[in-house]
């Protein structure tokens, strides 16, 4: 087998969040600098609504209600129009 194939492994690393937050894991660096942690991430620190006011599938649903109440109203008419060209 080659010998130092693997990189040194660092068992205590200190990690540093932009929101100041700071905590110890292992890894093959030194230290760690990262956008978003555990403390300051909307899903784990209990402030989804803030970021996340409606997903895609919500406003995908809003949008079809939308549409069948203004075909409903009549204002479309459901028959295709031809196109005809010249």
């Amino acid at each position: 087998m080659k010998k130092n194939l693997h990189p040194k492994y660092y068992s205590e690393v200190k990690v540093v969040c932009q929101c100041g937050h700071t905590f110890t894991t292992g890894s093959t660096k030194p230290e760690l600098h990262v956008d978003i942690c555990s403390a300051c991430h909307p899903f784990f620190s209990g402030n989804e609504d803030k970021f996340m006011s409606k997903g895609r599938v919500d406003r995908f649903r809003a949008k079809v209600a939308a549409a069948k109440e203004f075909q409903r109203k009549g204002k479309v008419s459901s028959k295709k129009k031809k196109v005809v060209r010249a």
